[in-house]
């Protein structure tokens, strides 16, 4: 897939390709992978349901990055779109060229109502995303 032909998404200033959920969901169905940048104690809650996603924290990218396919269209997709744009920009300095940002996120993703799986046991607690946390169990007394 062609960003450049495919009459979706817009690229920054910077030259980085973005993608709407709608758009991200309809290129993951035609073959592209979401790359999934949040950490683990995040991203249990609410994960990307769509057929190829990869798990990677952005803080173990760089040790891992070259287990990514370089002939798949990559998706770089985070919580709110803030963090996956650093790992956009790490990947395309490191040769990749089929790479798109989801823009905005997991909280647009939610918002637009794309496929999600819901773990309610991971639910995570927090007045932003910057300080979500897991949640502890609730004791009954």
């Amino acid at each position: 897939m062609n960003f450049e032909r495919s009459q979706s998404g817009f690229v920054t200033a910077q030259g980085m390709h973005n993608l709407s959920p709608r758009e991200a969901v309809k290129w993951c169905n035609e073959g592209s992978l979401i790359l999934d940048v949040r950490e683990d104690y995040i991203n249990k809650f609410k994960k990307f349901a769509v057929p190829i996603v990869i798990q990677i924290p952005l803080s173990q990218l760089p040790q891992t990055f070259e287990q990514l396919p370089k002939d798949q269209w990559i998706i770089v997709a985070d919580t709110s779109g803030v963090q996956s744009k650093g790992a956009y920009e790490f990947l395309r300095k490191k040769g990749y060229t089929q790479l798109s940002n989801l823009a905005g996120g997991m909280v647009e993703w939610e918002r637009d109502d794309m496929p999600m799986l819901i773990e309610e046991n991971e639910k995570l607690t927090g007045s932003c995303a910057c300080q979500l946390r897991a949640r502890k169990a609730r004791r009954n007394t």
